[in-house]
């Protein structure tokens, strides 16, 4: 309790130097740009002749080998996935910390946010409604590489004698490829440690801190962000310092919050617009093949829609195999099964929602004459109400039914940054302590570091910062993949077997 009330004062003494660092703004990105901006352009480049990145087209092909690999898990395996989640095959004697419920909470806290929401606005407003169809082939086809991570996550994972577990792509990479013989395990394990931390100290750190004061101060009026950066941070820490325990026992409870709210206030308003569900259903599908006069017509929708799915749902990163790796269980392919569903209701349930939404409500401006989607040049998308994207462009759409629909949607986004930074907070953690050890005191070193970069998220205007910090994220994607397709032949051989002793009864059910 000490150490608690010694951090929150530390923590609450750093005003005056979080306001400062909004004087060093310029100085901070003007480095960053000079000299990660090389490393940012490459990692978000688009492949030649055309816009869209060669890493978000890396996540889709991993995607489609391991459904094809694995005999397209995702549906075959979906009603399994149910059941454990239910946790109808869950001993309590297992070892582990966290349920299977709670470790699909903990990874959709890290996913389902800002990509849901303005993610979904900036796809369909450049590829038209018809991106929202291909984000959803994407996401069911990245069901797969989260049943793959999270398998192996679970399987390598190191059990410790006070029943705590530390799991991830670092120990898979170090010990399945020791299993097959394979080199350089070790070295990819500390470069994915690397990225690992420093994605978490950014995208879902710094940069979900100053989207949330971004949208309070929006609803309040302008004020400090460093007031915005404090009080997320003490809450944060009292959060994360009790460990996965503690994070899992919130974000059990905020995402399916945020998660049925969502998707309640949806419903809501395609049901006072049922008339229009199947029209909409039509601009989705005839735009998915023709483009319905978008510029790029049928590659620009594809193009949109795989790259938002890539970005949002998080398949392939390795943040959700650190997440998984806590659960109760002594059968690695289960939270596999589990970790299925997150792109399930990340991209195909609340992304889709969030697209039918914009495309009923009528802010994509149409041209009554060829009811065609008009196309702003100047900004390179659809033409819209008050000509707004993004964020902004969702909160408008919804509006469109519930005049205070901004309001909650920023207590929403506030939420959603929350539960994000609280996730990211344990990936960083476990990579840090991979580094650098397991202990205390090292852990708590890291968890008062987190925080502080809360502050100074939420204070500062850190662009190429965020930038770069997104480049690490999917840095983490380029080194996971590459360990996951050298071990699926692993995932296989534990799945042929889970499922054989299904069958035959030896894995037995408890509820």
């Amino acid at each position: 309790m000490n150490r608690f009330i010694a951090c929150i004062a530390l923590l609450a003494g750093l005003g005056p130097v979080a306001a400062m660092a909004q004087g060093i703004d310029e100085t901070i990105n003007r480095i960053f740009a000079d000299y990660t901006g090389w490393y940012v352009g490459l990692i978000f480049a688009d492949l030649p002749g055309t816009n869209f990145s060669w890493i978000a087209l890396w996540l889709v092909v991993a995607a489609l080998v391991f459904t094809v690999y694995f005999g397209a898990i995702q549906l075959r395996g979906f009603a399994h996935s149910i059941s454990l989640v239910k946790g109808n095959y869950s001993d309590p004697n297992d070892a582990g910390e966290v349920s299977h419920f709670q470790a699909l909470a903990t990874a959709l806290s890290g996913t389902v946010g800002l990509g849901n929401i303005a993610g979904v606005a900036v796809a369909v407003g450049i590829g038209g409604p018809g991106a929202t169809f291909w984000m959803v082939v994407a996401g069911l086809f990245g069901m797969a590489t989260k049943f793959t991570e999270c398998t192996l996550g679970v399987k390598y994972r190191n059990e410790y004698p006070d029943g705590h577990v530390s799991g991830g792509p670092m120990y898979y990479m170090v010990k399945g490829f020791k299993e097959r013989g394979l080199p350089g395990g070790r070295v990819l394990a500390v470069l994915f440690c690397i990225f690992t931390i420093l994605g978490a100290l950014g995208g879902g750190n710094m940069f979900q801190a100053n989207q949330a004061h971004a949208q309070v101060s929006g609803v309040l009026g302008d004020y400090p962000g460093w007031i915005t950066g404090v009080v997320l941070a003490v809450i944060t820490f009292a959060v994360i310092v009790g460990g996965i325990k503690s994070i899992a026992q919130v974000t059990e409870k905020v995402v399916p919050f945020m998660g049925v709210f969502y998707v309640i206030v949806s419903v809501i308003i395609l049901l006072m617009n049922w008339d229009m569900i199947g029209w909409a259903f039509g601009q989705i599908f005839m735009g998915a093949f023709t483009g319905l006069g978008v510029v790029g017509g049928f590659t620009g929708a594809l193009i949109q829609g795989f790259r938002r799915a890539a970005f949002s749902n998080e398949a392939g990163i390795g943040s959700a195999a650190i997440a998984h790796s806590a659960v109760r269980t002594k059968e690695p392919v289960t939270e596999g099964y589990v970790a299925l569903l997150e792109p399930f209701i990340d991209t195909v349930v609340i992304c889709t929602m969030t697209a039918l939404v914009i495309v009923i409500t009528g802010v994509l401006n149409v041209d009554p004459e060829t009811g065609l989607y008009v196309w702003n040049a100047e900004a390179g998308r659809i033409s819209t109400a008050g000509e707004v994207s993004g964020v902004a462009l969702t909160s408008a759409a919804y509006a469109q039914a519930f005049s205070w629909f901004p309001i909650l949607l920023a207590i929403a986004v506030v939420l959603f940054a929350f539960s994000t930074m609280i996730s990211w907070s344990y990936y960083g953690l476990k990579a840090w302590t991979y580094l650098f050890g397991e202990g205390a005191a090292k852990e708590v070193v890291f968890k008062v570091l987190f925080c502080l970069f809360i502050i100074v998220g939420a204070a500062a205007n850190l662009g190429p910062v965020i930038d770069f910090s997104d480049a690490m994220l999917f840095s983490m994607a380029v080194i996971n993949v590459i360990a996951l397709y050298l071990l699926m032949p692993i995932v296989k051989r534990e799945l042929a077997s889970y499922i054989a002793r299904l069958k035959s009864g030896e894995i037995r059910r408890f509820k």
